[in-house]
């Protein structure tokens, strides 16, 4: 009997066959003279070298431009995420570019109290008020 080989799937997904990075591209804006880009132009000159060879798989662009210092995340989904870093020194510049390095792209949505999931549960929600009243407070 001849073997089959699993169909490919035209798009690329996480968990099968490959692990694809959310964060493509992160473009570093910052002043040249501006007091607000001094953390930024500290983290380029010091740690975007060590930090680029941990990162093989993520572009990094500068980008010099008047005005606060801006890093932006662009992602595989196609979105877009900027944090302005004006007045944070080195190390709040670092824990910033890796808040939008690890970050999924995906906009932010208020989720409901509920389970959620495809099929609505048979059984109801359950409340400790269903539980016997002989044995409900006991632990």
């Amino acid at each position: 009997m001849p073997i089959k080989p699993i169909p490919r799937t035209p798009t690329l997904q996480n968990g099968l066959g490959a692990f694809v990075l959310a964060c493509k591209r992160i473009t570093l804006q910052f002043d040249k003279a501006g007091g607000s880009s001094q953390g930024l132009r500290d983290f380029l000159k010091l740690r975007l070298d060590t930090y680029a060879k941990q990162h093989p798989k993520t572009e990094f662009r500068l980008v010099q431009k008047t005005g606060h210092p801006v890093i932006k995340g662009e992602y595989a989904n196609g979105r877009e995420k900027a944090i302005c870093v004006r007045n944070l020194n080195i190390d709040n510049v670092q824990n910033k570019l890796n808040l939008l390095k690890e970050a999924s792209g995906e906009q932010i949505r208020k989720r409901n109290s509920k389970v959620e999931s495809l099929n609505e549960s048979v059984r109801g929600i359950w409340s400790p008020l269903h539980v016997d009243p002989t044995v409900r407070h006991k632990v």
